[in-house]
């Protein structure tokens, strides 16, 4: 199933391992988002090199297209 609306088009959930979602970050492949609106809760379950929901929400205009946007939550 592929949803598409004039801002984005989005694709059904794929599953990562630990290790493939460590390496695309890594890699600059892919952006790591805490998927916890609350500061909190990012703070508590924040990943290494993973950017919290609301400094996703500020630059989401400006990513560029074809990057990978991994959200998480624990």
């Amino acid at each position: 199933m592929i949803v598409k609306t004039e801002e984005y088009t989005m694709t059904r959930p794929v599953r990562f391992t630990a290790a493939e979602t460590r390496r695309k970050v890594v890699s600059g492949e892919a952006l790591l988002v805490c998927a916890y609106v609350e500061e909190e809760k990012y703070i508590q379950n924040r990943l290494e090199g993973a950017i919290s929901f609301d400094e996703f929400n500020a630059r989401r205009r400006n990513l560029p297209r074809d990057q990978e946007i991994i959200f998480y939550c624990a």
